[in-house]
């Protein structure tokens, strides 16, 4: 099984004081970045963690992390990236579904961290910032490592990551991501895809605490390019970046292009040269709106779009061209060589070509292909998320007779708000803990600038009051900002069907249009 780890040390040794990482103006050379992922891991290794440990990344985008997730990798333990936007209840959730050996989180998210590590009263706890009792410097533990090679892995001790997704059941799942998912598909099938070399300069627009930034990592340790993060997404700063640090490939969703497109026009208009070592756009996180696309072709004719389809627990699926987004419009794309695709009823049966149905994708063997090899410690939720060999991604979507893919609906009652995945139950469940509330149905929206927005549909107890921001403040204290409603709409009784489940599909017509 090939390592992460591997392809780090190959290139710090062929290019070792080539910058591998920027963000906000600090660097590191591969060569610094492989000594400080060797003094990491050995430092843990010291403190009892080993191979099959869990150890929490809790961080923003920065240096640390990406030292941080370099040297848990390089010394066997599993890393379990948390969004910075999650709360202290969603953090704790997660924290007592991994038991980690270790945690590292920033100074800033220490409230959230501390009550979620009384979990984990024994885990080592790392703060990149001033540590207080209990805690250890992040850079002055690593430092105390050695900057020799950590002990050999075992060729058979692959997994890499938990990534937690949320679920119809709104209870985070673990998905065990291995080495072989993230080399083969960001380290080979997109720089296949993407036409990368070593000589690529990427700006990663959005957080790195998900597959798609470790996916970043991978082609600089796979490739040797320069990755280029930014703390917090700031559209001028990337514009600027992109120009200063003469970035060749960007990516993002397409909120972020969204956001990007008036500062574009406003250098542009002035510098036409800013972003001429652009050539390519990458995107994914939700369908790439046909205007946004014309407005960044007629901006910057010169550079590419790639959108493609892409989850946590199946990685890289299908993509569009650039040569094809004018002529396939509306198209996710041709599933990527080595993926195999089927569109299946409710029982797991082939449907005609044209026909909408659930999405369902095989790439090799669960957790050598690009599939995830199991939920953690969930084996009904595996069970259930295959037919065979076959991942079910619950999305729904058809094929034309030319093999393109389209999206019809999601069956997993997803919204996808600024790239970001909201599952409609978690936020039920969570409107259903306010005192005043009966019963919630929630569903996306179309929204200008997210893509979607989170409404509300909400009953309230008889007798009950409650206002609209009540409600959104309520969520937004219990679950991450970006999963709180929007919109919130009261209504005196939800409509059912016979058999007592709430009709979405005729709210979303009154609400969505």
């Amino acid at each position: 099984m090939m390592k992460l780890g591997t392809l780090l040390t190959a290139n710090a040794l062929r290019f070792p004081d080539k910058t591998a990482v920027v963000c906000d103006g600090k660097r590191l050379t591969f060569a610094e970045l492989e000594a400080r992922a060797y003094q990491l891991a050995n430092a843990l290794i010291s403190r009892g963690i080993g191979p099959g440990d869990r150890v929490i990344v809790y961080l923003a985008n920065g240096i640390e992390l990406v030292e941080a997730m370099a040297g848990i990798l390089e010394m066997g333990a599993l890393i379990v990236p948390l969004s910075t936007r999650l709360t202290a209840g969603e953090v704790a959730h997660i924290v007592g579904d991994c038991e980690p050996k270790g945690a590292v989180y920033g100074a800033e998210l220490r409230p959230q961290a501390a009550a979620a590590l009384e979990r984990a009263p024994h885990a080592l706890r790392l703060v990149v910032g001033p540590p207080q009792q209990g805690e250890t410097g992040f850079t002055a533990f690593l430092e105390t490592g050695a900057t020799t090679p950590p002990p050999t892995l075992s060729s058979t001790m692959d997994d890499l990551m938990i990534a937690y997704t949320s679920g119809t059941t709104g209870r985070p799942k673990g998905a065990v991501i291995t080495h072989n998912n993230i080399v083969l598909a960001n380290g080979y099938m997109n720089t296949q895809e993407w036409d990368l070399t070593q000589r690529d300069v990427i700006l990663a627009t959005t957080a790195m605490a998900h597959r798609t930034g470790l996916g970043r990592l991978a082609n600089t340790f796979q490739l040797g390019c320069t990755l280029l993060m930014q703390a917090k997404f700031d559209a001028a700063d990337a514009v600027e970046l992109i120009e200063k640090e003469k970035v060749t490939v960007l990516g993002g969703v397409p909120t972020v292009f969204r956001l990007m497109a008036p500062e574009f026009e406003r250098v542009l208009a002035t510098r036409p040269e800013a972003t001429r070592s652009l050539r390519l756009m990458v995107a994914t996180g939700e369908v790439f709106p046909v205007p946004l696309k014309e407005r960044l072709f007629k901006i910057m004719p010169h550079v590419g779009l790639y959108s493609f389809l892409a989850q946590t627990e199946s990685g890289f699926i299908a993509g569009l061209r650039p040569e094809e987004q004018t002529t396939k419009i509306g198209a996710l794309g041709r599933p990527i060589p080595g993926v195999e695709l089927r569109i299946v009823d409710p029982v797991g049966s082939d449907l005609p070509q044209g026909q909408a149905g659930e999405i369902i994708v095989r790439c090799g063997t669960r957790g050598v292909g690009l599939v995830l090899r199991e939920y953690f410690r969930n084996p009904k939720a595996t069970e259930e998320a295959f037919y065979g060999e076959w991942f079910r991604t619950g999305d729904v979507g058809y094929l034309d007779e030319a093999g393109y893919l389209y999206f019809a609906d999601r069956a997993k009652d997803m919204i996808v708000s600024g790239g970001l995945n909201v599952y409609s139950k978690e936020v039920e469940l969570t409107l259903q803990e306010h005192p005043a509330v009966e019963e919630a149905a929630v569903f996306g929206v179309p929204d200008p600038e997210f893509g979607e927005a989170v409404l509300a549909c909400v009953q309230l107890k008889a007798g009950a009051n409650a206002t609209p921001d009540e409600l959104i403040e309520h969520c937004r204290q219990r679950i991450a900002s970006y999963k709180k409603p929007r919109h919130v709409h009261f209504l005196s009784e939800l409509p059912k069907t016979g058999t007592g489940k709430v009709q979405k599909q005729d709210l979303k017509k009154r609400y969505a249009g």
